[in-house]
């Protein structure tokens, strides 16, 4: 019988509270392990150069070095690292600042812990989370901010299709959805965003939808 592959998880939450529940829920399930705890983004830093889990679980408001910043040093180091932020969102500004930062995802507090336990997963296997209940709304906000423009001339070297894929794309679809408008499979959707991942230098599926705004190829 093929053993599987555990997901090891970071938790950082200056609350006590949300990573005793946390790691309550990750106890009982079997392709995720808890290697560490930590409640500062300095201890963040730390323990994931030591410990090396593939998903950090980050708050983002904590004492000290804050989750942005946390953010930032482990994905600039960690290489195969992987970061999900988690936040109230609706209260919650510096969540653009954590996307910047590298941040594969975003979780928010009042999520079941079921669908927690779902982003860890998608995120673990090198996919961003794009939820068009947050992530449109969080991406249009973050692109209509007066920040430096996405350097358009590194899009010459795309195609027109990885073009407008890379549309489709911040526009928020999924590969099913893209495969369906464009007409091709979702193999070769799929293919086209490795393409654009390795063209644009992208970290994941996020960044790839920033690019597109920054790159005027979609409006907020």
């Amino acid at each position: 019988m093929t053993a599987v592959p555990t997901i090891r998880v970071l938790l950082v939450d200056d609350q006590e509270l949300i990573r005793t529940a946390l790691g309550m829920v990750m106890a009982d399930i079997e392709d995720v392990e808890v290697v560490g705890e930590a409640a500062t983004g300095k201890d963040a830093v730390r323990l994931a150069g030591e410990l090396a889990p593939d998903v950090v679980v980050m708050d983002i408001r904590m004492p000290g070095m804050d989750g942005i910043e946390a953010t930032r040093r482990i994905t600039e180091t960690q290489t195969g690292v992987r970061v999900v932020v988690l936040t109230t969102f609706d209260d919650d500004a510096y969540v653009y600042g954590a996307l910047r930062a590298g941040a594969a995802g975003f979780l928010v507090k009042d999520m079941a812990l079921d669908d927690i336990i779902g982003a860890v997963r998608v995120v673990a296997a090198g996919d961003a989370l794009i939820a068009p209940s947050v992530t449109r709304r969080l991406i249009q906000d973050f692109a209509s901010r007066p920040e430096p423009a996405f350097k358009r001339r590194e899009l010459k070297s795309i195609t027109d299709r990885e073009r407008e894929v890379l549309t489709l794309v911040g526009s928020g679809l999924s590969n099913a959805e893209i495969a369906a408008e464009l007409c091709i499979s979702v193999a070769t959707a799929k293919t086209y965003l490795t393409r654009l991942f390795t063209k644009l230098d992208a970290r994941d599926r996020v960044q790839l939808v920033i690019m597109a705004y920054e790159a005027g190829l979609v409006s907020p």
